[in-house]
């Protein structure tokens, strides 16, 4: 089953009275439980792909689904009650509320959900805090963490709505070799546990060893898919046939 599906997508964005095409004709369908890379140059339109599966903008032309059903045209209120229930999100720069704790950020998404109650929300924050290892630090300010242990703690947040989709851009960017390495097999771990689809936007060649499925962009366009099993080390790739043809000049 797929949990996104993409059709025909364009996305322009008007500069001045220039037209600015940042996704060419985008068709894809995203499984559920896999660990997919978006990889490509900067300015390739990995981000704005991510952005549009986010429902944080919408497609000039062309349909999204999630979770089978169509986000196309749905409203500004609509879109974000699907965020609230469905997407978890992670960033490069953890976008932790300074001013509170560490449970308490991994609470914030669930007090705008009528439908968990106190003693839900108490459980699910202790459950995530918990299996990111940040029980010690559950009362810690952001600044009084390392950077590995805030983006653990954008994790647990990301978790704790139980979405179906989590979407990481560009995660392990602010983040050094190791600390990266650690939050990566996070992650991977989490996916097998809990089935978790995981959709990264990523520069990062450790990020791609990890994934399963692969989308390659370069100019707006998929250029070409890959899929691998974990016993896999090489991709099986196949060329999207509606990107250009590469230039051999």
């Amino acid at each position: 089953m797929s949990v996104v599906r993409v059709e025909h997508v364009y996305k322009d964005y008007q500069l001045g009275e220039q037209t600015i095409q940042a996704l060419h004709d985008i068709t894809c369908s995203i499984d559920a439980g896999v660990f997919l890379a978006i990889s490509g140059p900067s300015g390739s339109g990995k981000t704005t792909l991510l952005n549009l599966i986010g429902c944080i903008d919408k497609p000039t032309r062309g349909k999204i689904f999630i979770n089978e059903e169509d986000v196309s045209e749905k409203s500004a209120n609509e879109l974000a009650d699907l965020r609230a229930h469905s997407i978890g999100f992670i960033f490069q720069t953890f976008n932790l509320l300074p001013v509170l704790s560490a449970a308490e950020n991994v609470e914030y998404p669930l007090l705008r959900r009528s439908d968990i109650s106190p003693d839900e929300r108490k459980a699910r924050v202790d459950y995530f805090i918990d299996i990111v290892g940040l029980r010690k630090f559950a009362n810690h300010r952001p600044n009084q963490l390392s950077g590995g242990q805030r983006q653990r703690v954008a994790i647990a947040r990301a978790l704790a709505i139980k979405p179906s989709i989590v979407l990481a851009d560009e995660p392990t960017a602010n983040l050094d070799k190791a600390t990266g390495r650690e939050i990566l097999s996070l992650m991977k771990q989490i996916n097998r546990h809990l089935k978790t689809t995981f959709i990264f936007s990523t520069h990062d060649q450790k990020v791609i060893d990890r994934a399963d499925r692969l989308i390659q962009m370069e100019d707006g366009y998929i250029t070409a898919f890959g899929i691998r099993s974990e016993t896999e080390k090489n991709w099986t790739l196949a060329r999207n046939r509606t990107a250009p043809e590469p230039d051999n000049e």
